[in-house]
């Protein structure tokens, strides 16, 4: 299979390591992976503002760069969120639907279409995971505390498998952290209580590090980690299954 590389912009910018380690580790896995250039936003910054049909460049732009890969992957659930379930405003072109349809956040990738858990990574630390609400409530990544459903968590099934990993299991182990993109800007009191909310429990339960598949999420928890000089190290959870510690 040749899968398209889609790295969301603040990856891009603020966190190239998460690329990097993405890249690294569906190379390990045996797929061809491609980065087009061309690349720039998806759109959910605008569309999350209340702007979605000045996103339409954007977003036909998107599906140009994508539309002849069998897969599209990225490490955002929330991005990948945007493409699979707000395309919806462009012209419905075959190119459209089969971007839509073949757009995967990493995690959701690695075992729904490879079928794999363990990846042979070993991390010997405590570990707790934010399960960022676009990825668990619009992927389905695992399942919600407020739905009667089995349990369930394909980032958890993923963390189980690393050699010496221990994870820690939170009070609330799916509330919100607050961040919401533009959410944390029009309502930055509401944002940061929530956010030390999430980081306080991660406290609480003895976490060393703090993981996730969205790092819009884990970007905004570890901005007030740091302003309190918090013990505690945030990666993205395509870091730590890249890791060979």
């Amino acid at each position: 299979m040749k899968v398209g590389l889609f790295i969301p912009c603040y990856v891009n910018q603020l966190y190239p390591q998460v690329g990097i380690a993405t890249l690294e580790l569906l190379e390990k896995l045996g797929v061809e992976v491609v980065y087009p250039m061309g690349q720039t936003c998806c759109g959910q910054p605008l569309g999350n503002s209340g702007y979605e049909q000045d996103s339409k460049g954007i977003c036909q732009l998107f599906v140009e760069n994508f539309k002849e890969f069998d897969y599209i992957v990225g490490p955002s659930g929330s991005c990948v969120y945007h493409v699979k379930k707000h395309f919806d405003i462009l012209e419905q072109t075959d190119a459209v639907k089969r971007v839509r349809k073949n757009t995967y956040e990493l995690c959701q990738f690695i075992t729904e279409v490879l079928g794999k858990t363990d990846l042979g990574a070993s991390f010997p630390h405590k570990v707790g995971i934010h399960k960022s609400c676009h990825g668990l409530r619009g992927l389905r990544l695992g399942s919600c505390s407020e739905r009667m459903d089995a349990h369930y968590s394909t980032e958890e099934s993923l963390l189980k498998a690393v050699k010496g990993l221990e994870l820690k299991t939170l009070n609330r182990a799916d509330e919100c952290c607050g961040f919401g993109g533009t959410f944390s800007v029009f309502e930055e009191a509401i944002s940061v209580k929530m956010g030390k909310d999430r980081i306080k429990d991660h406290l609480d339960s003895d976490v060393e590090v703090i993981t996730g598949a969205d790092h819009s999420c884990l970007m905004h928890l570890e901005g007030l980690i740091n302003r309190n000089k918090q013990p505690l190290k945030v990666m993205h959870i395509a870091e730590i299954l890249n890791s060979s510690i």
